[in-house]
């Protein structure tokens, strides 16, 4: 009799061990079988630009360094001169920035702008705070680090160390665009 009892207090005993050491064993084996185990779902609306490229190191002494140093750059670029699609871009950088509330200080809004410079009574009656710039190296760097797959004419987030970091199609609901914005801040600890 005495030995029934230890062989069920030995079951126990391994029963519990497998409920722990199981799934550390699982847990190794999948990880060491190197499988795609990523989330297919993105929580992004924008387009991540990886790797990550420091616009300081690439385009040395552009104006769009004295305004990313202490706080993140909503660039919008256009090319070309500023007709109803681009002033609507505007309006919509200026609604973004708008809506992320107390962060909005945070945020500082670009518009690089081609050759033809932009109707400065418009932007002070419509924009006030928009930086206006032009430099062509910028432009050609954005232009080149843009995906092929997006289409042009939206808006680079560049954060306060200098980098690249998203890119937003013009055609993203501001408010997803909102969304991305909040959540870089959120996890940022720079600017």
């Amino acid at each position: 009799m005495s030995d029934a009892p230890r062989k069920s207090g030995r079951l126990q005993l391994l029963l519990i061990a497998a409920v722990f050491i199981g799934p550390l064993i699982v847990a190794a084996w999948l990880y060491s079988s190197g499988g795609d185990l990523q989330p297919t779902g993105r929580s992004n609306h924008g387009t991540l630009l990886e790797p990550f490229v420091s616009i300081t190191d690439e385009v040395p002494g552009s104006p769009i360094a004295a305004h990313h140093e202490d706080a993140w750059v909503l660039l919008y670029l256009n090319g070309s001169a500023c007709d109803d699609p681009c002033r609507d871009a505007l309006y919509t950088s200026r609604q973004a920035r708008l809506m992320l509330g107390k962060e909005m200080d945070r945020i500082t809004r670009v518009f690089l702008h081609g050759d033809t410079p932009p109707d400065t009574l418009f932007l002070a009656a419509e924009h006030p705070g928009l930086v206006t710039i032009e430099d062509g190296s910028l432009e050609s760097l954005l232009t080149g680090k843009r995906p092929a797959d997006v289409p042009a004419g939206g808006y680079f987030l560049i954060d306060p160390l200098g980098n690249l970091v998203m890119y937003f199609r013009p055609d993203l609901d501001p408010a997803e665009m909102v969304d991305d914005i909040k959540h870089l801040l959120r996890l940022s600890r720079i600017g």
